[in-house]
């Protein structure tokens, strides 16, 4: 485990308090770990939802789909539209 000295300001000491009365954690530190892992759960690639990677497998399936060679081509089709 890494052991690092940080500053931080008294609204995010708040924070961390209430995100440790909330989840029932013994240390400032459980609190940290616990909001990384939560928010960057949420910007480092999430997982597709299973409705919507089904959704996808439909629409493969049935062919309702149009393949672009180009972007150009692509926007071209949206202003035809």
């Amino acid at each position: 485990m890494v052991q690092a000295m940080i500053e931080i300001p008294k609204e995010v000491n708040q924070v961390l308090n209430i995100v440790k009365a909330r989840f029932g954690l013994k240390t400032k530190s459980e609190a940290i770990a616990r909001v990384v892992i939560e928010y960057g759960s949420e910007i480092l690639e999430p997982e597709l939802r299973p409705e919507f990677i089904e959704k996808l497998k439909k629409i493969e399936k049935e062919g309702n789909f149009i393949s672009f060679d180009s972007i150009e081509a692509l926007k071209k089709s949206i202003e035809n539209a």
